[in-house]
Order: C-alpha cells, then structure tokens, then sequence
C-alpha cells in the first residue's frame, strides 16, 4: 500500500477532527463517545485510531482548537490596514461571532465553551490555554498601542487595561449568545460608552 501523502494525512485528521465537532455541538465532550465520532466520519474505527489513540486525544485537540480560534479573532483585527478603530472593532468582534456560529454542522464557540469548562479540570490543557490566551492579550495590546498613537485612547492610557477589557467583553459575547440572547453592535456601543461616562465621574 503506498504511503500517504502529508496532506491526504493532514486532511484525514481535519475530516475526524470536523465529525467530532459535528457530535461535541451536539452532545457535548462527556455525552459524545469514541464510537459516535468514528461512526460520524464513516470511517473505520482502525483508520480512526491511526490519528487519534483515544477520545481524550480528540478532545485536547479539540479544545487546542477552539482556543486558538478565539485568539485568531483578535489576530484578524490586528492584522487589518489600516487599523480599525475601536467603534469599528466592536462591529468587527460581533459579525466574527456570527460567522462563528453561521456553520450549518456546528458551532465553534460552543465548542469554545466546552473547552474552557474541560481546562478547568484538566491542569495541562489550564496551561495551555493560559499560554494561548496570554499571547491573544499581547495582541490586544499591540491593538491598544495603535489606538493610543492614533489618538483613539488618551496618550497616558493603560493598554493592558484596555486588551483585558475587549478580550474579556468577547468571551462575554459568546456566553451572552447561548446562555442569554445575541447582543448587537450597537447595543455594544451604547453600554461601553454609558459605563465610560459613569466611571469617569
């Protein structure tokens, strides 16, 4: 049998990575079990252990997923020309929420919301998604520096505060979507500025 190309292998991996997906929006990680992953790749249960030796092994991968995917969001943001402000990155957090949930198989930030909970009980994955989000937090902050320059913050603004601030504000939004109801950009706006007014008194 001739061997596998990297990409028929990384491809491999990515379709039973996706099916997990498709059963943990589901099910969730705990309800889900090994059978109902390979049974949702249509592949065999041999094939699907050359990739993966357990459903733990889905899962951290899984979480390393939905960990990440938070972080790009704000990589995205930093990465625009010219840099949006921070109004326009308000707008720019909620539409990629929607795109994040738009999926017709499953939902990336619930998966998200599974991750966080599974990093609670899990000391390595806590590590790893402290590394993870402690790099997304620098982003923001770069992000932050560039409103400061650009006049969008005062010149004496703290910019830590200000990435903490928007970082948290989006893990927010995702909990605010499954728990509570969908909160708009504009609704966004108005509390920011609301709270912005009040703190300063």
């Amino acid at each position: 049998m001739p061997r596998l190309s990297e990409k028929t292998r990384a491809d491999r991996r990515q379709h039973i990575l996706t099916s997990a997906w498709k059963c943990f929006s589901r099910n969730g990680f705990h309800a889900t079990s090994i059978d109902d992953v390979i049974a949702e790749t249509g592949m065999s249960s041999s094939a699907v252990y050359r990739y993966f030796r357990s459903k733990d092994e889905i899962i951290d991968a899984t979480t390393e997923e939905g960990l990440t995917r938070v972080r790009e969001i704000f990589v995205a943001i930093l990465d625009r020309d010219p840099c949006p402000s921070p109004a326009e990155t308000v707008v720019l957090l909620t539409g990629e929420l929607d795109s994040r949930t738009a999926h017709p198989d499953y939902d990336m930030t619930r998966i998200a919301l599974q991750a966080w909970a599974e990093a609670l009980r899990n000391p390595r994955l806590l590590d790893r998604a402290r590394t993870i989000y402690a790099d997304a937090l620098g982003h923001i902050d770069e992000l932050a520096r560039r409103w400061r320059t650009e006049g969008h913050l005062p010149p004496d603004a703290d910019t830590h505060a200000a990435a903490a601030t928007l970082f948290s504000l989006m893990h927010g939004l995702i909990v605010m979507h499954h728990l509570v109801d969908d909160v708009p950009a504009e609704t966004l706006h108005t509390g920011l500025a609301l709270l912005g007014v009040g703190l300063a008194r």
